[in-house]
């Protein structure tokens, strides 16, 4: 269907839905890298004013990649619920983020209609949106998920405390897990990115994990990030693996490029499940995703990266995770050039995928050759605090030795929660003042938490 918008004495035409939606984007440099970008800021804003009068109904029947030829699509369109959706059924894009402004789009009014709403459709919405609009609408959302604690409510941010290591040494992962712990991070997960994805190694890493959490009593969990088919050979050799991590994509053959697939996905959070290893809920899978992955692929289908993105949402609702974040910055300029386009797609990620019904995270992070620094994380950090963004990472300096990138410290965590008055989840912070690492008013002690001082001398020596 051909939409056509005139607007500044011209009259622009877009010759199906992902090409208005690609128009309509604001500016990022993948989709000037994929050829798909607008011209020039006259046809963006032409593309927002035709999308803002296209109903909603439109999306249910025009796909940005065929059905016939896409799984990821099958799985939209097959799960969609046509009765969550009447409540919004009947308006235009732009009709629908006014709603979601309002004061009828509330909690439980966002919750009820997760369901009834495409990728695409939230992908537009966001499209038209300002960055404080993004802000006000996902902070009304929350999205509560448990494994061992409660991540997700009201007033509080929750850590990944990050522990990698270039050769997976086990006293210098040790080390650094027992300095996160003693900022409060780690209560989304302890997780590390292993260098190798040798099932040995791999089941190694998740023993001293699993060691430390049970010695300590920590009501957190702990997951090695390797590839799915590595955590289900792990869980068959009868490693304590508590989450299974997969990177996913928004198009079926992106996700085959990371060798997956819904029917692996499926295995491997039946694997987990079959352990019962969760004592406060049975959310078992953990995903990231991030603008991008689906062009570097060659994997687009002519369908700009932020749709394609939130289609990767799509995906990882059908399994309910108990943590999903967007690796914002990590892919490269070549995606998202500058502070500016990091800090855009960082609220647009948390936003769409609140809106589909994910405990939304995300990784604040750049690469060194972008044209970003710490002070454009610390904005984002700070706008995703305010946003109600369910967690974010912790790593020793902000400087991730392994992967070689730049993200957010144990401190920025500290920082975000007494700024903005939110708290570790209830269960970690409990176990944090019993331990005598915070003190009483949440803030850590200033003296070492005994405790933890014959494992840091043993790690000394």
């Amino acid at each position: 269907m051909t939409h056509v918008q005139s607007a500044g004495g011209r009259t622009y035409r877009f010759p199906d839905l992902k090409t208005l939606l690609a128009k309509a984007s604001p500016a990022r440099s993948g989709d000037r890298l994929a050829g798909l970008a607008a011209e020039d800021a006259a046809e963006r804003v032409a593309a927002q004013m035709a999308l803002a009068e296209l109903p909603l109904k439109a999306f249910l029947s025009e796909a940005v990649i065929p059905y016939e030829s896409d799984e990821v699509t099958r799985l939209i369109m097959d799960s969609h619920d046509a009765a969550a959706f009447a409540a919004v059924s009947g308006l235009t894009v732009g009709d629908f983020r006014n709603w979601l402004l309002g004061e009828e789009a509330d909690g439980a009014a966002l919750a009820a209609l997760a369901p009834g709403l495409t990728p695409e459709m939230v992908a537009a919405v966001s499209k038209i949106m300002r960055l404080q609009d993004l802000i006000l609408v996902a902070r009304k959302r929350r999205v509560v998920t448990k494994f061992r604690n409660t991540l997700g409510l009201e007033k509080r941010l929750s850590t990944r405390l990050q522990p990698n290591h270039p050769t997976d040494d086990p006293a210098g992962v040790a080390a650094s897990v027992l300095d996160g712990l003693l900022y409060g991070s780690g209560d989304a997960v302890i997780g590390i990115n292993p260098a190798t994805d040798n099932v040995s190694a791999v089941c190694a890493l998740l023993d001293m994990l699993g060691g430390v959490i049970e010695t300590y009593q920590i009501p957190t969990q702990s997951c090695v990030l390797t590839h799915v088919t590595t955590s289900i050979e792990a869980i068959a050799r009868g490693a304590p693996v508590d989450l299974v991590f997969q990177s996913i994509a928004g198009t079926e053959a992106a996700n085959r490029s990371f060798g997956v697939d819904l029917a692996v996905l499926k295995e491997g959070r039946e694997a987990a499940l079959s352990l019962k290893r969760g004592t406060v809920g049975d959310n078992v899978m953990y995903f990231e995703t991030g603008q991008g992955s689906a062009l570097s692929a060659g994997a687009h289908h002519g369908v700009d990266q932020q749709t394609c993105e939130t289609r990767a949402y799509a995906v990882a609702r059908a399994f309910d995770p108990l943590l999903v974040n967007t690796v914002v910055g990590f892919i490269g300029p070549e995606y998202l050039y500058d502070g500016k386009q990091i800090i855009r797609a960082g609220l647009e990620d948390h936003f769409c995928a609140k809106l589909i019904g994910l405990p939304m995270g995300c990784d604040i992070c750049y690469t060194n050759h972008a044209e970003a620094d710490q002070d454009d994380m610390d904005m984002l950090l700070t706008l995703l605090g305010v946003a109600g963004c369910n967690f974010i990472m912790g790593i020793p300096g902000s400087d991730d030795v392994m992967l070689n990138y730049q993200t957010t410290s144990f401190h920025d965590a500290l920082y975000a929660r007494e700024a903005l008055g939110l708290r570790p989840a209830p269960e970690f912070e409990e176990w944090l003042t019993r331990m005598g690492v915070f003190e009483a008013t949440g803030r850590p002690r200033e003296d070492l938490a005994a405790p933890f001082r014959p494992a840091l001398e043993r790690i000394a020596s």
